[in-house]
């Protein structure tokens, strides 16, 4: 019984590691943790907001960050998904 449970924990972090589920509420630090590709998305975001995302926001949620720097926050979230698509943790 107990090896069932086991199983079944280890069964759906797999499948969410595998998914990429990244959404506003989540911060900055959560993202790059997890999907280290989005460093370089948060990089070219950088011009827009006129400092360093990463540097300044680290712990602010996207839907923060996008108000704060006055960004297009659909934007933001699907670039970081197309790069933690492509080339995951």
């Amino acid at each position: 019984m107990i090896k069932n449970s086991v199983k079944k924990m280890t069964d759906k972090s797999e499948n969410h590691s595998s998914t990429c589920s990244i959404e506003p509420c989540m911060t900055v630090l959560d993202i790059v943790s997890r999907y280290s590709a989005t460093q370089e998305v948060f990089k070219r975001w950088d011009d827009k907001a006129g400092e360093c995302i990463c540097c300044n926001a680290l712990f602010d949620p996207l839907e923060t960050v996008a108000e704060k720097y006055n960004l297009e926050l659909s934007a933001l979230v699907q670039d970081l998904k197309k790069a933690a698509g492509n080339k995951g943790i």
